[in-house]
């Protein structure tokens, strides 16, 4: 499996040869395929998405199954031992989680976390206000809001991530960009719309049929973009 060029940039400053590691938000095992790559003697891929787990494993596990091992689990309840990794990686994984969720998932990073263990950090700062992908996004939370009483992206500043880590008793290393712009394609672009209309189907009457429709006008109108900035910020704790 290919290491996209964004993970391979953000480990590569981190010990990660010989380290027992944690994916945090696994997707479709991108993360992992990287810490293998750089040598991982194991990897933890936690998600609590079904059908990531499946990904993942197809895709990375299956080929390494005496390095990785898939866990389908919440972030916020992990089913790991105390002081348990000594690498994490949460690689887009803080922008689809609810400000409600944020204080528990850092402080069960911590606990899995052995003294030493290195994080980074990998994720988008908040569109600026001219960007067309802006507009999608707030169709995406609003459609996600109307349905499950909930949004489904939140982009945090590096700084809000870096001060609530920091409080949690990590120590602040470095900070980097990995893409600016970010190359929103028409893929992507096509993918979020697919998530707003998906929610959509869940919300009566008129309303629905007028956020689908307005996510496929979106669609024709963004085309792709290229806009934002994604940065990945490191922490150690101390030994």
């Amino acid at each position: 499996m290919d290491v996209p060029t964004t993970v391979s940039t953000a480990l590569e400053d981190r010990p990660v040869s010989g380290a027992v590691c944690l994916e945090a938000g696994a997707g479709v095992g991108n993360t992992t395929a990287g810490l293998l790559a750089a040598g991982a003697s194991h990897v933890y891929a936690v998600t609590n998405d079904a059908d990531h787990a499946g990904t993942v494993h197809e895709r990375v596990a299956r080929d390494e199954p005496d390095r990785t091992a898939v866990l389908e689990a919440d972030l916020r309840s992990l089913p790991l031992a105390d002081d348990s990794v000594e690498i994490i990686t949460a690689h887009g994984l803080f922008n689809v989680v609810s400000p409600g969720s944020l204080d528990a998932i850092v402080e069960e990073l911590r606990r899995v976390a052995a003294p030493g263990c290195h994080l980074v950090v990998d994720d988008y700062e908040p569109l600026p206000d001219d960007a067309a992908m802006r507009d999608l996004f707030a169709l995406e939370n609003a459609a996600s809001e109307l349905a499950t009483g909930g949004s489904a992206l939140t982009f945090y500043p590096a700084a809000v991530l870096r001060r609530l880590f920091v409080g949690e008793g990590w120590q602040f290393d470095r900070t980097r960009t990995l893409l600016d712009p970010v190359p929103w394609t028409e893929q992507h672009v096509r993918a979020h719309a697919n998530v707003a209309r998906s929610l959509a189907e869940d919300v009566p009457g008129e309303l629905g049929e007028e956020l689908s429709r307005e996510a496929e006008r979106l669609v024709t109108t963004i085309g792709s973009e290229s806009i934002g900035e994604m940065y990945s910020i490191a922490f150690r704790l101390p030994d």
